[in-house]
């Protein structure tokens, strides 16, 4: 298979799954930006949000809850949701993924969102999110 996330989708590549469902498998991102960022992604190969239009639709009871689980789980004050669309706005996998990123406090803002914090063991974090 030639896309990382239909490989991580069909199991042929690991990954820290945090929900799946029919439509969607969300999981933890290999190089988070803060503790708990989270992927989510349609189960069937679209290359990103504009390439149909019916595909954020069916994803978004996991987007929904996935979002709730993490802020809940890993008592976030808030969480940013981004998805980037061909290369010019840095998407790096031509796979839709909507990136769930809870934050916290201590490091508020938009300008911080893109700048990496301490990175806690991600199977801990894992273990929180599911329980």
């Amino acid at each position: 298979m030639d896309c990382l996330f239909c490989s991580i989708v069909a199991g042929d590549i690991p990954s820290r799954k945090v929900y799946e469902d029919d439509k969607a498998y969300a999981f933890l991102d290999i190089s988070p930006w803060h503790k708990g960022h989270t992927l989510v992604i349609p189960k069937r190969h679209v290359d990103d949000l504009t390439g149909d239009p019916t595909v954020l639709t069916e994803i978004a009871p996991a987007i929904s809850h996935v979002s709730r689980l993490l802020v809940d789980r890993l008592d976030a004050d808030g969480l940013n949701m981004v998805s980037s669309a061909g290369p010019v706005a840095g998407q790096e996998v031509f796979h839709l993924h909507v990136h769930l990123v809870p934050r916290y406090g201590e490091h508020a803002g938009l300008g911080e969102l893109f700048r990496k914090q301490v990175e806690d063991d991600p199977d801990q974090v894992l273990a929180r999110i599911v329980g």
